[in-house]
């Protein structure tokens, strides 16, 4: 059974699932999907073709699902899906993608906290932690895991790779290698993330083997094609190692340095 305060206002084509808790003065469109086991505070904003998963906390004056802000956007139904478990705070703003044939995308089990906007056609993994006032510009991509730290501006089509810790008030315009962390304006990797990975339950021996991928990039005075030819001929690598060779590969604004 669903309670929801008689201030707020829900379109009757909109979908709600069971045991939803909606707060005061919420606003929720037609075309909104909203899951079981959902909690919103009050003034609330769900828009558009949003469908968002089950388990959320979505805090006050949270906006989701508004049109891009993009000037080549002409109206199209694009999409908003948020995932299961997510906690989101107080006057964070969420996009719709800006073309049919890609969504914006929110995975499980995030934190993103106040303040933080996500444009359009980002691609936000799961178990992330997005500190106050991060801005995400367009198309940028969060892998699993990954932590930014506050005040944090994004370039559009970065990407951020899994267990990266970025530190507070950085400017980030290349790709940031996965397990490393860094901050800056403008951005420098400073080493892996060590901490985090023990924290996460790598091994020892896991993190050394990261360790060997990241002295090639960062450590052995290489260019980035010639640490990424030494990678490939490296024997035996472990699946972790095989990922930062993979984002390098992908990289196509270059690595953060």
């Amino acid at each position: 059974m669903n309670s929801i305060h008689p201030t707020s206002v829900i379109h009757p084509d909109a979908t709600i699932g069971e045991g939803c808790v909606i707060g005061p003065y919420c606003s929720i469109g037609a075309n909104v999907v909203l899951g079981a086991n959902n909690t919103l505070a009050n003034n609330v904003i769900l828009d558009g073709y949003t469908t968002i998963g089950e388990g959320n906390k979505i805090f006050s004056y949270a906006v989701l699902g508004t049109d891009p802000q993009d000037l080549k956007f002409k109206g199209e139904d694009t999409k908003l899906r948020i995932g299961n478990n997510n906690t989101i705070r107080e006057f964070v703003t969420i996009n719709r993608s800006n073309m049919m044939e890609e969504d914006t995308v929110v995975g499980n089990n995030n934190l993103i906290m106040e303040y933080v906007h996500i444009a359009h056609n980002c691609q936000i993994g799961s178990f992330c932690v997005i500190a106050n006032v991060v801005q995400f510009a367009g198309h940028v991509h969060v892998h699993d895991n990954a932590t930014i730290g506050g005040v944090t501006a994004v370039h559009q089509f970065v990407h951020i790779g899994t267990h990266a810790f970025v530190g507070g008030a950085s400017a980030i315009k290349k790709d940031i290698v996965p397990y490393t962390r860094g901050q800056g304006n403008p951005y420098k990797t400073v080493g892996l993330n060590s901490v985090g990975l023990m924290r996460k339950g790598f091994s020892t021996e896991t993190i050394a083997g990261i360790k060997e991928i990241y002295n090639l990039f960062y450590r052995k005075k290489l260019n980035t094609t010639q640490a990424l030819e030494r990678a490939m001929a490296m024997e035996h690598l472990s699946p972790e190692q095989l990922i930062v060779i993979d984002f390098v590969k992908k990289a196509e604004r270059g690595i953060s340095t």
